[in-house]
């Protein structure tokens, strides 16, 4: 067996392993890498960590520490808030609202399931309070995520950049996050007017929060008077009631990953605090150097992070313990596994074997339906990790666009984050108090399969076909 088909194999069974058995790809991933090169290739220890991405580890420890603080002095909070204010009553721009907080948690540096666990449980309690579709409200929360996931400053914006730059293709930081943005607020229109957001137009809030109160007094069903009907069907009762509470009025279970209510350090109401003021300072600050003077986004995170622990000690008790280790670890584990198989020279053996089928298009569809399909079970950064290096050798030829393909492989192994058996569909399936739980089961299987079924097709006709022609 030569060296080039051991390490797919190694990769493959790493895939199946991971998705089989709750062990992170990351690990398995140094293993096979320490395994493979060593034992196969005759690598030394020092070249097989010649591929751990130190850069990507500093950015990755960085940002999310960042983040882990401004959760824990309530600047999130604050943010979530203030979003919702903008909302003004119209019932109709809450979906957007929560497609624009989640874009930005995640457009700052927030970690995809970190602003869903954050957003998705106000999210789907607005949905049952003023009568919005549920799927409606969780995917327009996933796909806000997922579209500012590809900001520079962003894990998979880090990720995907890092290893770009490192091939020497030219493709733009920025056209990437417009690309992905622009691609998920077209799914979320479609959503909006499929499942019935139009028909919320003119409906006020606080219609709902009257007939709310006057069904608190009478023991009726939250109906309003005027206004909207309830869209999709799927809600059970509307209460009036926050977010964490159930359609009988009785609390539910917080989200594991994060409740919306702010910690002990952050109060849902009152002042704006100082610390939280530098907070926000600080993200505009991370953004400005890191944009606009091209600073390392790794060490400008840790420094601004490590002001913002001097002005308020306290909110960064337990922060490094809310670091994503295991994302950590599963970015840095692929991209040194990806180091060996360059050694290998599998890279450049996938990449003749492309150039041998005579038809990149294909190629470029293929691997599109390898992210989606396998991103929908396992973790999005493994496979960007993956396959974004495999399309690379076709790419230098330049008979394709990479900037379109690069796009094209973001979509498509982002997009199916919407699926129940992902992090991110999971915390939404989680967070819907006041909803059939099967029902709204059913529902989110059936929008993922259509999502991994069309979704890489579509991206790579708009994406990558033009870039033919």
């Amino acid at each position: 067996m030569t060296p080039q088909l051991l390490t797919i194999l190694a990769l493959l069974a790493m895939f199946v392993i991971a998705t089989v058995l709750p062990i992170n790809i990351g690990a398995l991933a140094f293993v096979g890498a320490f395994l493979v090169g060593v034992l196969a290739l005759g690598m030394d220890t020092d070249a097989i960590l010649g591929g751990f991405p130190a850069d990507l580890f500093l950015t990755l420890v960085g940002v999310t520490y960042l983040f882990a603080i401004a959760k824990n002095n309530g600047t999130i909070d604050l943010l979530v808030r203030a979003a919702t204010r903008l909302v003004g009553g119209r019932v109709v721009a809450i979906p957007w609202i929560m497609f624009g907080i989640s874009a930005l948690l995640t457009g700052v540096g927030a970690l995809s399931p970190a602003a869903v666990a954050i957003v998705a449980p106000i999210a789907l309690g607005f949905a049952v309070k003023y009568r919005i579709n549920p799927l409606l409200m969780g995917m327009m929360v996933i796909h806000g995520a997922q579209g500012g996931g590809f900001s520079p400053v962003s894990v998979y914006g880090a990720t995907v950049n890092g290893i770009v730059a490192d091939s020497g293709l030219a493709v733009s930081p920025l056209t990437l996050f417009l690309g992905n943005l622009v691609f998920n607020l077209c799914i979320a229109l479609v959503l909006f007017v499929s499942l019935g957001g139009n028909r919320l137009v003119g409906a006020r809030a606080q219609e709902f929060e009257a007939a709310g109160h006057a069904a608190a007094r009478t023991g009726a069903a939250a109906v309003p008077a005027s206004g909207a009907d309830a869209v999709g069907g799927s809600v059970a009762v509307a209460t009036g009631g926050p977010s964490g509470t159930s359609a009988a009025g009785a609390p539910a279970d917080p989200p594991a990953d994060g409740p919306a209510e702010a910690s002990a350090d952050g109060p849902a109401g009152g002042p704006v605090r100082f610390d939280q003021l530098a907070t926000i300072a600080g993200i505009v600050v991370l953004g400005v150097l890191a944009l606009g003077f091209g600073l390392d986004v790794g060490f400008v995170a840790l420094s601004v992070t490590v002001v913002l622990a001097l002005i308020s000690p306290k909110a960064q008790k337990n922060a490094l313990s809310q670091i994503s280790w295991p994302t950590v670890l599963l970015i840095t584990g692929m991209l040194t596994f990806v180091g060996v198989m360059e050694s290998a020279g599998t890279i450049d053996y996938v990449g003749d074997a492309a150039a041998s089928l005579g038809a990149p298009l294909l190629v470029a569809l293929v691997l599109c339906y390898i992210g989606a399909v396998v991103s929908a079970f396992a973790s999005s950064t493994a496979i960007l990790g993956a396959t974004i290096p495999l399309a690379i050798p076709f790419l230098m030829m330049g008979e394709i666009s990479a900037t379109g393909v690069i796009v094209a492989l973001a979509v498509s192994s982002t997009i199916v984050d919407v699926s129940p058996f992902s992090t991110n569909g999971a915390l939404v399936l989680a967070n819907a108090s006041g909803v059939d739980p099967d029902k709204f089961y059913r529902q989110i299987l059936v929008y993922s399969a259509i999502v991994v079924l069309v979704g890489p097709m579509i991206a790579w006709g708009v994406l990558v076909v033009p870039g033919l022609l």
